[in-house]
């Protein structure tokens, strides 16, 4: 029983030992008022984007088959404003999160590869200057996306060093255990036979 509760405590110890090395802010990792900031400055630069796409809508232009073959991807360019933003505002409720800010990357990185996509049909069957605006729309969020890749790898490699404490810890607990002798009273005692 007493070993039981030495290892209860020592588990419970290195628990809040790896509790409190991740409840310190990372040294790299930009701080949520950054990030916050940084984020809304991406939302905004995704919701400009937005009048400029509604204006290049492709059942406008003069070209029956082209307007075909780009009317879904630039539905596909609408959703993924949307999805851009829904992610965006989890990473600032989560900002910890690696999955969700590799979620909004990867949104952000969608979004960017079907604009720029769009860009070329707009320019070729619709009208240049409406291509020229939607594409230096894009590169204003230039900023904004490199900050935010570099968010990412800052939160990856902060993960990676928590996981490294908590491995480590979990070793030395493991260690401690196996070294420990059995407390007394706790072998059974041998049954003598006759």
């Amino acid at each position: 029983m007493t070993s039981m509760m030495t290892y209860a405590g020592v588990l419970m110890a290195a628990a809040f030992a790896a509790q409190a090395q991740t409840a310190q802010p990372a040294t790299g990792v930009q701080s949520e008022w950054d990030l916050k900031k940084m984020l809304d400055g991406l939302s905004a630069g995704a919701r400009h984007l937005k009048p400029i796409i509604e204006q290049a809508n492709p059942n406008t232009w003069r070209d029956s088959q082209a307007a075909q073959a780009y009317s879904t991807q630039w539905k596909s360019t609408q959703n993924e404003i949307q999805y851009l933003n829904i992610t965006a505002d989890k990473l600032v409720k989560e900002p910890e999160s690696l999955t969700i800010a590799l979620e909004t990357y990867f949104r952000l990185q969608a979004l960017e590869a079907s604009v720029s996509s769009l860009v070329e049909g707009i320019r070729k069957y619709q009208n240049p200057a409406v291509a020229d605006l939607l594409q230096s729309a894009l590169v204003e969020n230039l900023n904004n996306r490199e900050r935010l890749k570099a968010y990412l790898v800052e939160l990856a490699q902060t993960k990676e060093q928590e996981f490294k404490i908590m491995d480590k810890e979990a070793q030395r607990c493991r260690g401690l255990m196996t070294k420990q002798p059995p407390a007394p009273g706790s072998a059974k005692p041998r049954s003598k036979e006759p």
